[in-house]
């Protein structure tokens, strides 16, 4: 069953999320996605945003904190796309993969492109703008806001068995393909 909730003042921010094959009742354990540099519905800080292209953010990857885990998780994936870029395909700014089962949050900065920061057995693979890391938000010039989604993908599978130079859209069919929930942040943001 797939179905779409929106919570309203859950800790520091408004989340919407999907569920996905929760059992009887699947609202009783509702994943939750928290983050103390990204409110849902409201604009990246500048840290957040890219730091070239026109853009002068730090470019740096929120933290980010996930709960209500369902059962039989065995391991997460955290992606970052823009469904707006003008591109026919949207952009793909993060993606992250093999999160051990154990492991509810990503540090601030995780999305270093040395992947220093990230938790053991994580990886990253290469984003729209050509490297494996975080890149972050940069609208063209005069564009209206774009929604900016950060989705946290609960899996039913402990590894994905990607190529390192998979594409994003690679991950994302993969990803979907053994999501047991997943919950999201959308910043909408115009850098300039």
């Amino acid at each position: 069953m797939n179905r779409v909730v929106s919570l309203v003042g859950i800790g520091l921010l408004t989340i919407t999320l999907s569920t996905l094959g929760m059992g009887k009742n699947p609202n009783s354990d509702i994943m939750t996605l928290m983050s103390n540099q990204v409110t849902n519905s409201k604009s990246f800080q500048s840290q957040q945003l890219y730091n070239q292209w026109g853009c002068t953010g730090k470019n740096t990857s929120p933290e980010l904190k996930w709960s209500n885990v369902p059962e039989g998780t065995k391991s997460f994936a955290v992606t970052m796309y823009d469904p707006d870029a003008p591109t026919g395909s949207g952009w793909w700014h993060w993606v992250v993969i093999n999160i051990p089962a154990n492991i509810h949050s990503l540090s601030l900065n995780a999305g270093m492109e040395s992947g220093k920061n990230l938790p053991k057995g994580a990886n990253m693979l290469r984003n729209d703008f050509g490297f494996k890391g975080y890149g972050g938000a940069c609208p063209p010039p005069d564009s209206a806001p774009h929604n900016y989604h950060i989705t946290v993908y609960a899996l039913n599978i402990p590894n994905l068995d990607l190529n390192s130079s998979a594409s994003p859209a690679m991950a994302g069919f993969y990803i979907l393909q053994h999501t047991l929930a997943k919950t999201i942040l959308t910043a909408p943001t115009n850098a300039r």
